[in-house]
């Protein structure tokens, strides 16, 4: 977590002004952008303001320390500032001024004061561009530590609410806070995430997905263990039900653990409307995880091994159009879902307004192209477009990832032993998924192991007045949403 422990003792700041000024250049090399400010008060006592031109506000540097510094009759100047502390340490104060935070040192003093001048551009808070409502709060997480913390401190006005700060990357001193409330999380979880925190050794924290990674149980598994989120409402409703959230800066991109399996079919949308509505929608993501992951397989399956199991009609429907395809099915079947991932990521990577329409026009215009040419069959490029539709379907964009792997998979096991093969790979994804834990929870939970309770918000979501408890599998110790 912290720079690797030394043998030697860490670097003390001298008594000499000229001293400490000589040893921060050359710590930060002579840096371009460190600003140092030397004046002398009116009693004659020599000062020195060091600051990173970018991150700490000219403003409050000068109003708030330099004039304050320099009119100062005796004695340790009384600044007009309320984030001030004190160290002793050069490292403290080095990191401190690469935090953007200003350094006061002054003549006679082996101390010096951080004062919290942090200040640069950042983007605004905007609707999350991963996890759209219909309804709901149209704010999302920014790239600025302090804002989404205010994001949740906003929901969640508990004085019970704690965040606890640390310091990630021996290089990137990235800011990360661990949220959770007091009197709900579990002890025991709340350990074992401080324990995998304190473990993680590395050079730079470039995002949340770093973390995740270091956090997961099981690096093998293509199912995320970890949800990410940029809503702030889903992290708070999160913390609510005894889990943990983690505030990485420099992403708007946060973590709430554990998760399981159903975990990633639940929207923070389900609870801002009928309970009715809500629970049909949730049956169709169900119902669309299941053709997103075995819709193609089911489709090759049938048409190269099990041609007596379709309707005699819709048998010769499909054996008409194929009629001229130079390919199996298994090929087609291939070679339309690679095409088919090929322009999503093409859309994902190029500008919005031109990556939207390479995604519609790109997949018409070849979907068309390859039927008229006598490549592949319409049958097919309707099985591909439920396909891409189905796996669109799901709120969380890693877990839906995770079922376009394991399609080709299931495509595979379907292209060897047909409607066995797929069977053979459903099995051994259940067992699979059985086997998984997130943070000692079972990933299949609350199925196996069986909380009856919590059925109640799983596939179905019941009225909001009999969701009166928080669910059991997380073992909270307020166990009550509702007297």
């Amino acid at each position: 977590m912290n720079d690797s422990q030394s043998a030697s003792p860490p670097a003390k700041l001298a008594v000499v002004l000229s001293e400490n000024i000589d040893m921060i250049r050359s710590k930060l090399g002579h840096a371009s952008d460190l600003l140092v400010s030397e004046h002398q008060s009116k009693s004659g006592i020599r000062y020195a303001v060091f600051c990173i031109d970018g991150l700490s506000s000219r403003l409050v540097v000068q109003e708030h320390l330099l004039e304050p510094l320099i009119g100062s009759d005796a004695g340790k100047a009384n600044l007009p500032v309320q984030e001030v502390r004190t160290t002793n340490s050069l490292d403290e104060a080095l990191i401190a001024i690469l935090s953007g935070d200003a350094a006061v040192l002054s003549e006679d003093s082996d101390c010096a004061q951080i004062v919290g001048t942090k200040f640069w551009n950042s983007r605004s808070v905007e609707e999350p561009q991963t996890e759209a409502l219909i309804r709901g709060p149209r704010d999302g997480f920014t790239e600025d530590f302090r804002t989404n913390t205010a994001l949740i401190r906003r929901r969640l006005r508990d004085p019970n609410l704690r965040f606890e700060t640390f310091q990630l990357g021996r290089r990137s001193r990235t800011d990360i806070a661990v949220a959770y409330v007091e009197g709900i999380v579990h002890d025991e979880l709340l350990q074992e995430v401080r324990r995998r925190i304190h473990t993680i050794d590395v050079d730079e924290i470039a995002g949340s997905g770093f973390i995740e990674q270091w956090l997961t149980d099981h690096q093998l598994s293509p199912f995320p263990q970890i949800m990410s989120t940029e809503r702030p409402d889903k992290l708070s409703a999160a913390l609510l039900q005894g889990k943990i959230g983690i505030i990485v800066d420099n992403t708007p991109f946060q973590l709430i653990m554990p998760m399981t399996f159903f975990s990633f079919f639940h929207s923070p949308e389900d609870y801002y409307q009928n309970w009715i509505i809500s629970t049909v929608i949730r049956v169709m993501r169900f119902g669309a995880a299941f053709l997103a992951t075995f819709m193609p397989a089911f489709y090759i399956a049938l048409t190269e091994f099990h041609h007596g199991m379709l309707p005699s009609e819709l048998a010769f429907s499909i054996a008409g159009s194929r009629e001229g395809v130079p390919f199996p099915s298994v090929v087609e079947a291939f070679a339309m879902e690679a095409t088919l991932e090929l322009l999503r990521e093409a859309g994902i990577r190029l500008p919005r307004p031109i990556g939207q329409t390479i995604g519609i026009v790109g997949g018409l215009v070849i979907g068309e192209a390859a039927v008229r040419a006598g490549i592949v069959s319409p049958i097919m490029v309707i099985v591909v477009a439920i396909t891409a539709i189905s796996s669109f379907s799901l709120p969380s964009y890693t877990f839906a990832i995770s079922l376009r792997l394991l399609r080709f998979l299931v495509m595979m096991a379907a292209a060897l032993f047909g409607l066995y093969g797929i069977v053979l790979a459903y099995i051994m994804l259940n067992i699979h998924i059985a086997n998984l834990k997130s943070f000692g929870i079972p990933y299949s939970t609350p199925f196996a192991p069986t909380f009856l309770n919590d059925w109640k918000d799983l596939i179905l979501r019941a009225p909001l007045k009999l969701l009166a408890t928080r669910p059991q599998m997380m073992r909270t110790k307020d166990k009550n949403r509702m007297k």
